[in-house]
């Protein structure tokens, strides 16, 4: 699938990686490309709701890394307190 007018390939959510096996910067940059073309108004409908829906995937699992980041941030405080 291409972009409308642009010519500009769209990647298919299908032939994506696994959110589960990218770092946070990966997910953090693909959702980023995905607002952009969303944004754009370039894409079919069918094509915008997948990745809009890749991009909820991708929101969700670096809210999760800055979560699991900000407990051991808050960890590691708790244990210098201590010391």
């Amino acid at each position: 699938m291409t972009a409308k007018d642009s010519g500009t390939p769209v990647p298919r959510t299908a032939d994506l990686p696994d959110i589960t096996d990218l770092t946070y910067e990966q997910a953090r940059d693909e959702l980023i490309s995905i607002v952009s073309q969303l944004e754009g108004g370039q894409i079919g409908l069918e094509e915008s709701m997948a990745l809009w829906q890749r991009g909820e995937a991708l929101a969700t699992h670096c809210n999760t890394w800055l979560d699991g980041a900000e407990a051991r941030l808050s960890t590691g405080s708790e244990t210098n307190k201590q010391v």
